[in-house]
């Protein structure tokens, strides 16, 4: 399935995007005033191909895992159990990415790729569980090399059950104690920074908290040494059911030519592995914010991408993902919605490109 699907992406549909520009400069308005929703909207049209693009049909997919590495203890300001606690808050409709999906206009698709502690069977619960949580990655590799491909091809299988129901724009989210440390050992690896420059707070450690997981990482890195060429590689070693499967959802977003919309720290690191398994997906990627996790200025430097938003979140779910598509659905809607120059009777300029008079 993945290697099929890597074949499938492609590079972004410029023809579509010059339409949108075209479309923009004839609004009642002063050229490229409107500044990144400009350039945010022709994204989203070179990326799906048409103009307008669609973005009709959101939907958040909040994958779950848990990481061995938390059950050695100090990597984490919360136990365990969170995760499944957070899970069964989703499906309740009660977390942060409930209600800001909410007011985007997106579902929230949860799903449990390798949650430690038993959960309820739930209808709106998709289990594609690959384990009960990883390995401890500071004594070995967190899961094999056939586990880490299995958690990608289940985030694939994910994105391919939503397109009939007319998906249009992907956001990713994640919950799982301990993926800041997944995360800063991946963007170690793939980046060559050291893990001390990758590794934040977290969930709320103290700065004694913050180099028990330096030290975690540090081991990690030594007694794998995983290969930053290698996408597999590194998320078998240090990465997470989790990780790995929203690898899957983004490259299958950009094979369907779906805008897929990154969240935090954690969809950082996993794009990027997903950009080394496919350059091409990374035209696919929109950065919805900047995480306050140091590391996550690491990955998108690396990804080339400039967030949209820089709010100092650091919560991760989806919260971010879902800000982005709001501002998709505002960027589309002064392109749809705004009248032309010459619909509404209003002078154009006189003056050259470029000169705009008190704004």
């Amino acid at each position: 399935m993945l290697s099929r699907l890597l074949d499938r992406i492609t590079a972004p549909n410029r023809a579509a995007g010059r339409a949108v520009q075209d479309r923009l400069d004839s609004l009642t308005k002063p050229p490229g005033s409107l500044g990144r929703l400009e350039e945010l909207v022709r994204c989203l049209a070179e990326i799906s191909g048409a103009c307008p693009p669609p973005v009709a049909h959101p939907a958040i997919f909040t994958l779950a895992g848990d990481h061995g590495v938390a059950t050695a203890g100090g990597v984490s300001a919360y136990p365990q159990i969170v995760t499944a606690q957070m899970v069964e808050n989703f499906l309740r409709g009660g977390a942060a990415v409930n209600a800001l999906a909410r007011h985007a206009g997106a579902r929230v698709i949860v799903a449990d790729l390798g949650v430690a502690t038993p959960l309820a069977a739930h209808p709106d619960l998709r289990v594609m569980k690959i384990a009960a949580g990883t390995r401890d990655m500071t004594l070995g590799p967190a899961m094999s090399r056939a586990q880490a491909i299995a958690a990608i091809e289940q985030g694939i299988a994910l994105v391919e059950s939503e397109m009939g129901r007319g998906l249009d724009v992907i956001g990713t989210g994640d919950m799982g104690i301990g993926n800041t440390t997944a995360a800063s050992a991946m963007t170690a690896a793939f980046t060559g920074a050291p893990p001390d420059a990758v590794t934040g707070l977290g969930t709320g450690v103290d700065e004694s908290g913050r180099r028990r997981k330096v030290q975690a990482i540090e081991r990690a890195l030594a007694v794998n040494q995983p290969d930053g060429s290698d996408a597999i590689d590194v998320l078998a070693k240090v990465g997470g059911f989790e990780i790995a499967g929203l690898v899957g959802v983004m490259l299958a977003g950009a094979a369907h030519r779906l805008p897929v919309f990154l969240d935090g720290f954690i969809a950082g690191a996993a794009a990027l592995a997903a950009v080394r398994l496919a350059p091409a997906a990374c035209c696919a990627l929109l950065a919805a914010h900047r995480s306050a996790e140091p590391g996550h200025r690491h990955a998108l430097d690396a990804l080339g991408l400039v967030p949209l938003l820089d709010l100092d979140m650091r919560l991760g779910e989806g919260t971010g993902a879902a800000l982005g598509i709001s501002l998709a659905r505002a960027a589309v809607a002064l392109l749809t919605e705004m009248a032309t120059f010459a619909s509404a009777g209003v002078s154009g300029p006189t003056l050259t490109s470029g000169v705009t008079e008190g704004r």
